[in-house]
């Protein structure tokens, strides 16, 4: 077998908002099979950093919100790159309100139009939540249990409040990635 030849990193060049839309410089990619690939070439070093593997050559992915976006199918959550959730582990809810979930792919941001439904799986104690409960949550000191619980499948995870700016190094990504000493780094996209 072959060996790849060393290609230097890019850094910079690609993107994921918090749609779940792969972005390059700053525009969408609409090609199918172009986000297709990148799905299943998608995957994190040992440093958190979030990355598509493009034959020899690492694209390092620059995060709006988290590695993966979540969307609810068939009753369950699946991520922007179809792969189904079935071990999530743990709920956030952040500052801006939006639910975030820790799950066996990586850190998952539930799609804000989706919201509907988680609300309609999160309960306090035995009782369903409402707006004031809701608001009492986000009021909590990041870091702090909510007493909240969302309910999947067969799961009550523990949704604790957490600031956005706190979920990168409690989940274990980076949404900037940088090179790191000693890294080669390329300006263009590898022929």
């Amino acid at each position: 077998m072959q060996r790849w030849p060393e290609v230097p990193a890019l850094f910079g060049w690609l993107g994921l908002d918090r749609r779940g839309r792969w972005l390059i410089k700053g525009e969408t990619i609409s090609r199918p099979q172009i986000i297709d690939t990148i799905g299943r070439n998608y995957a994190a070093d040992a440093y958190g950093r979030w990355f598509f593997q493009n034959g020899p050559q690492r694209g390092y992915v620059t995060l709006e919100s988290t590695p993966f976006v979540l969307h609810v199918a068939d009753g369950g959550l699946v991520t922007h790159t179809q792969l189904s959730v079935e071990r999530p582990s743990h709920a956030y809810l952040d500052d801006e309100g939006s639910l975030l979930f820790q799950t066996e792919h990586g850190a998952g941001l539930l799609i804000d139009s989706d919201l509907e439904w988680a609300l309609g799986r999160m309960v306090g104690g035995t009782a369903a939540i409402d707006e004031d409960t809701l608001t009492s949550a986000l009021a909590l000191p990041s870091g702090q249990p909510t007493g909240l619980e969302f309910s999947i499948a067969e799961l009550r995870l523990p949704v604790t409040r957490m600031n956005r700016a706190a979920i990168p190094g409690t989940l274990g990504f980076e949404r900037d990635p940088q090179p790191r000493e000693g890294e080669k780094v390329s300006t263009r996209i590898a022929d």
